[in-house]
């Protein structure tokens, strides 16, 4: 099993939509408004979450 860049993977949101819709329901708010964040925040989980709230 291969452990190289599982750290990076949990710290970004990638494009996928399974990720957007995770991220949406996580922080109770629509799929939208995470694409949006996610365009001026930028690909790191904690940005984003930083920039919804």
């Amino acid at each position: 099993m291969s452990t190289r860049g599982t750290k990076v993977e949990r710290n970004s949101v990638s494009n996928q939509p399974h990720e957007i819709k995770y991220e949406a329901h996580k922080e109770g708010i629509s799929q939208q408004a995470v694409w949006n964040a996610k365009r001026s925040a930028g690909n790191q989980r904690s940005a984003i979450e930083k920039k919804i709230k």
